[in-house]
């Protein structure tokens, strides 16, 4: 990690969700880098039972919310986070599966806690840039969103991806990115908290990110 040492303001415990999609290891260590007291599970009592959630992920929509209802942790990550008390945060993919559906290896249904559907970018959306969009890019946020307090304006972040939502109709706080058309880049609406690019390889800016979520 490079930068500053941006430490939790206290003994903070986050659930990391594994559900078998992705490597989930760089975001436990960004956490314990944050000196945070991580749990890696499976479980859905666990999952229900956690005031902070993580969700990564890294592949195909489709067998992630297979996996997700093939181990019960849908209906434990609605359950967790219907009130105020918990919050969840979404990374790349995790972000996309808490939309409302993908249309990734065929339609699928998302876990809806976000309200935007999950499309490919098309070769005319993007113009000359390349699918997927891999690599650091800026972002622009919104004044108000918590996850970005404190971060230079325009910050950058990596990402990796050839799906993305749009910000078009969405009620919430959001920042964006530009890749030949604007897309949804982050989210956030009460204790609904979500990222397309990577905090947890995004260095400085990432873990700022992840320690203001944290904070929230």
């Amino acid at each position: 990690m490079e930068g500053k040492v941006y430490c939790c303001m206290s003994k903070v415990k986050v659930t990391v969700i594994d559900y078998g999609m992705g490597n989930i290891w760089s975001v436990v260590n960004a956490l314990k880098y944050l000196e945070c007291d991580v749990v890696v599970s499976s479980e859905p009592a666990v999952i229900e039972d956690s005031e902070i959630l993580i969700l990564p992920g890294v592949g195909s929509f489709r067998k992630a919310m297979e996996s997700l209802r093939e181990l019960r942790l849908d209906e434990a990550i609605i359950e967790s986070v219907q009130g105020d008390e918990n919050k969840i945060l979404g990374i790349c993919l995790g972000m996309q599966l808490l939309g409302s559906r993908s249309s990734e290896d065929g339609e699928t249904l998302g876990l809806n806690l976000i309200p935007a559907s999950v499309e490919e970018f098309l070769v005319n959306d993007v113009g000359t840039n390349k699918i997927p969009h891999i690599g650091f890019d800026q972002v622009t946020s919104q004044a108000e969103a918590k996850l970005f307090q404190g971060l230079p304006e325009s910050p950058d972040f990596y990402f990796v991806h050839s799906f993305r939502m749009l910000p078009t109709g969405l009620t919430g706080v959001s920042a964006t990115c530009r890749y030949g058309i604007e897309f949804l880049a982050a989210y956030e609406k009460d204790n609904i908290f979500s990222t397309q690019f990577h905090p947890e390889k995004s260095q400085t800016n990432g873990l700022m990110l992840l320690r203001n979520f944290l904070a929230v």
